[in-house]
């Protein structure tokens, strides 16, 4: 094993040795923990993120397994980001919680960390810090909830969240039904308990290489969890000892390998700009075009909500990751290195599906295509997502005219107005909520039906915004428009009335308006007023990069990308 960094804080024999032996001895460690390899535990534990709510305990676990493996755990903080609690949008903060992690990682004499993450932006940071330090790490996610059970009903948040809600609003459950699902729906600690954004995450830590297989659906409160804490203990010091580290793993096969799984299981759309941020970090250029070729090679097995009937409990029992991976493991390059020191198809070695009912087989999947389709056209230059596994079948090709909200306020206040001109084939469009516009491109995409409509039984629509939705949402739902309307995208100048044309199966997404038209159009738009004029917001505001570039920072990409101009269709991933 080459020099620790830790060797060089508490093995200096100078005034900086004595002043790092003296004040860790005064902790309760003794000179025989500091000639140890220190394990840094990032612990985002927070009580306003119920997702890790259970965090200190799952730390101690993996202390347990660094001082057995022969280490020395040495816990700290970061931000904590709570998906239902953060507000514009915890994507506002995904790139500061990245900041801080790279920062706490470079800035202490730790050897190597586990990153104890969970909820929707909390992994997608510590991985993309990771990529950046560039020290032996491994991800331990904090797993899902128990399935939420209510009158003999499975239930899922936020899936059926959104679900209850709409038949709240349509008056066809009572207030009194709704508290005692409210009761029902989240059952225990842990993370959103759909194929979600937090479980899509966790998942893709996992087909990296940068978690322990298995580690990804074992529920919360399940003492199997904390079994994989303590092995992440230990790991870590293998990890270490061998220098693997997460360029090593995170290699552009790697991240090959974490889409497949993405599409196979039916993730969330989030996962593209959370896998093109990591990326960038690692000196690679992830484009739109690698999603669809991608999508288009891998079948749809996963059985799960939103765009399935089970949940992840189900799916752990099912085999989780490993078993998905074993499952499309023709289409994986199972050479790529992980955490536990061998390659992926060692790992996949003696796995096996355990139930057919939620993991379909290669050959007869639930859809020949991913979850998540790259969708094109004049109202989107550089692309726009859609989760193709949860759309309407009577709205895969679909025309209609436009019915525009210039902002969230501006939705808000007119979405339920009995006099909105709105009928079932309206085309629903939200401008104004992307990475600059929202601000921090918050989840608003499944916008909401019209209580009028609801009440004529209708439940979805052809729903289009700049803004991105969460992973748990349902339904036909375009979103991550780029650019988007506040950067002056062709979004921006869609009116009421405008024909709207959207065809699944050619991926195609129009504004029936003359290209004459919409010059003269865009020359006549104005930039709305930027939401910030100090501090972080500004700093956002000035430097993010749009949903199609993963929405990190500008400077924070490795020099090589920051110096290289653009090139139409580069894709060095």
């Amino acid at each position: 094993m080459s020099k620790l960094k830790s060797e060089d804080y508490f093995n200096d024999p100078g005034f900086w040795g004595f002043i790092h032996r003296s004040f860790t001895k005064s902790m309760g460690y003794t000179d025989h923990d500091l000639k140890k390899p220190v394990i840094g535990i990032c612990n985002t534990f927070s009580e306003l993120n119920k997702c890790h709510s259970h965090f200190n305990e799952l730390a101690e676990y993996v202390k347990r397994g660094v001082w057995q493996a022969g280490g020395l755990p040495m816990e700290f903080p970061t931000i904590s980001l709570g998906e239902p609690y953060v507000k514009p949008t915890s994507m506002l903060l995904r790139n500061l919680m990245a900041m801080d992690t790279e920062e706490m990682m470079k800035a202490h004499p730790i050897d190597g960390v586990v990153l104890l993450g969970g909820c929707d932006k909390t992994i997608p940071a510590q991985l993309m810090a990771a990529a950046s330090v560039n020290i032996p790490a491994i991800v331990l996610a904090g797993g899902p909830m128990l399935n939420g059970k209510y009158k003999g009903e499975e239930i899922g948040a936020c899936t059926d969240c959104y679900r209850f809600n709409l038949e709240h609003k349509a008056g066809n459950i009572s207030d009194t039904e709704i508290s005692e699902i409210e009761n029902s729906m989240c059952r225990s600690e842990g993370h959103c308990m759909v194929m979600g954004t937090a479980s899509t995450m966790a998942s893709i830590a996992e087909a990296l290489g940068m978690s322990l297989p298995g580690c990804a659906a074992i529920p919360a409160p399940d003492i199997r969890r904390k079994h994989m804490a303590e092995k992440t203990g230990i790991q870590i010091m293998e990890v270490v000892d061998k220098q693997i580290l997460p360029r090593d793993i995170m290699t552009e096969k790697a991240i090959h390998n974490a889409i497949k799984v993405t599409m196979a299981s039916g993730g969330s759309t989030n996962a593209f700009i959370h896998l093109v941020a990591i990326a960038g970090r690692l000196g690679m250029k992830l484009s739109m075009q690698t999603f669809d070729e991608m999508s288009s090679s891998t079948p749809f097995l996963l059985n799960l909500k939103p765009s399935g009937e089970y949940l992840m409990e189900e799916y752990f029992e099912a085999g989780g990751v490993p078993a998905l991976m074993k499952e499309i493991e023709p289409l994986l390059d199972n050479d790529c290195m992980t955490v536990t020191g061998k390659a992926v198809r060692e790992n996949l070695r003696n796995v096996e599906v355990l139930d057919r009912r939620v993991i379909s087989s290669f050959d007869q999947p639930l859809g020949k295509e991913g979850g998540i389709a790259v969708i094109e056209g004049n109202l989107a230059p550089n692309g726009a997502l859609i989760k193709q596994s949860a759309v309407s079948e009577q709205l895969k090709e679909h025309r209609g005219k436009a019915i525009v909200f210039e902002s969230l306020d501006d939705m808000n206040s007119r979405i339920d107005d009995p006099q909105l001109d709105v009928d079932q084939s309206s085309v629903l469009i939200l401008k104004n909520v992307g990475p600059k516009g929202g601000p921090g491109m918050p989840e608003v995409g499944q916008i909401p039906i019209p209580k009028k409509l609801l009440k004529q039984g209708v439940r979805d629509m052809l729903r289009i915004s700049d803004g991105r939705i969460s992973g748990t949402s349902y339904g036909t739902l375009i979103v991550h428009l780029s650019p988007e309307a506040a950067d002056g995208g062709p979004l921006a100048i869609v009116r009421d009335g405008d024909e709207i044309r959207f065809s699944l199966q050619e991926k195609r997404l129009e504004l029936l308006v003359e290209e004459k038209e919409m010059k003269e159009r865009m020359s006549e738009w104005n930039a709305p007023v930027p939401h910030y004029d100090r501090g972080y917001g500004l700093l956002f505001q000035q430097t993010v990069l749009q949903a199609d570039e993963g929405c990190d920072f500008d400077f924070l990409l490795p020099p090589e990308l920051r110096d290289q101009p653009d090139k139409e269709g580069e894709d060095d991933a």
